[in-house]
C-alpha cells in the first residue's frame, strides 16, 4: 500500500505508518469505487497529495489550513484556496488577495495559482483531500480528517516554531492538535464574502506571519505572486 502513495519521501518517512492503517485503506477503497462508478473526483487523483509534494516536511514554515477542495471543474489542484492559472478567481480567493494588498501593498494577481507560496514553505492543506464534483464536503465522511489530523499533530510534535494560519471555525477547531507552547497560531474569520467584513479584512495575517518569522531569524515568506 505504501508503495502506491505518490508523496514526497520526507512526508512518507513521518507518516508511513498511517498508510498501512485500516482507515486509510478505506479511503482508497471509497475513491476507487467512485472512479469505477464514473463519479468525477477533484482534484485529479495525481494531485491529491500536491500540497505534500510541493512543500516537503522539512520545508514547512507556515501551515494554511482549509476544509475541502473546490468542487467545480478545473479549480482544485491539491493546494487549499488555490486554483489553476487559467481559472477565474473564486470569491474567497479574491478577498484573500484584497487583504494581501491592504496588508503588504502587494498587487492583486490575475492568477489564482498559489504554488509559489507552497514552494516558499507554506503548507497549504485541505483537511479533506478530495471531493465529488459539484458536491461540497461530499468526502467529509471517508476518514480524510483522521489522516490530516495526524498530519497536523505530526507537524506540531516533530517541528518547532511553525506558524499556523486558521481561518474560520472549521480550521480553528484544529487548534487542539497544535502545541501552542512551541508554535504560533494566527486566527481570523473566513475570507468568504459572507464573513470577510467580520474582521477577516484588516486582520493582517501575512505581515503577522512575517513578523513572527523575522523574530525567529527565519526567512520571511515572499507573498508576491
Amino acid at each position: 500500500m505504501t508503495q502506491e502513495i505518490k508523496i514526497d519521501k520526507s512526508w512518507l518517512e513521518v507518516l508511513k505508518d498511517e498508510f498501512e492503517k485500516d482507515y486509510f485503506k478505506n479511503i482508497k477503497k471509497q475513491i476507487v469505487k467512485d472512479i469505477e462508478n464514473w463519479v468525477t473526483i477533484y482534484p485529479n487523483p495525481k494531485n491529491i497529495f500536491n500540497a505534500f509534494n510541493t512543500t516537503p516536511f522539512d520545508k514547512v514554515e507556515v501551515v494554511l489550513l482549509w476544509q475541502d477542495p473546490y468542487h467545480w471543474e478545473n479549480q482544485a489542484h491539491g493546494l487549499c484556496f488555490s486554483v489553476q492559472d487559467w481559472v477565474a478567481l473564486p470569491p474567497s480567493l479574491k478577498n484573500i488577495y484584497k487583504e494581501l494588498n491592504d496588508d503588504l501593498w502587494i498587487p492583486i494577481s490575475s492568477s489564482g495559482n498559489l504554488e509559489k507560496w507552497a514552494k516558499s514553505g507554506v503548507f497549504m492543506l485541505n483537511a479533506i483531500l478530495t471531493v465529488r464534483a459539484w458536491l461540497p464536503a461530499s468526502h467529509s465522511k471517508i476518514w480524510w480528517e483522521t489522516f490530516t489530523d495526524k498530519v497536523i499533530k505530526t507537524i506540531s510534535d516533530k517541528k518547532i516554531w511553525v506558524v499556523f494560519i486558521l481561518w474560520w471555525n472549521f480550521a480553528r477547531n484544529k487548534k487542539s492538535l497544535i502545541d501552542t507552547t512551541k508554535h504560533f497560531v494566527i486566527e481570523s474569520p473566513h475570507p468568504s464574502p459572507f464573513s470577510a467584513y467580520n474582521w477577516f479584512f484588516w486582520s493582517k495575517p501575512f505581515s503577522k506571519t512575517n513578523e513572527i518569522l523575522k523574530k525567529l531569524w527565519k526567512k520571511e515568506i515572499d507573498w508576491r505572486l
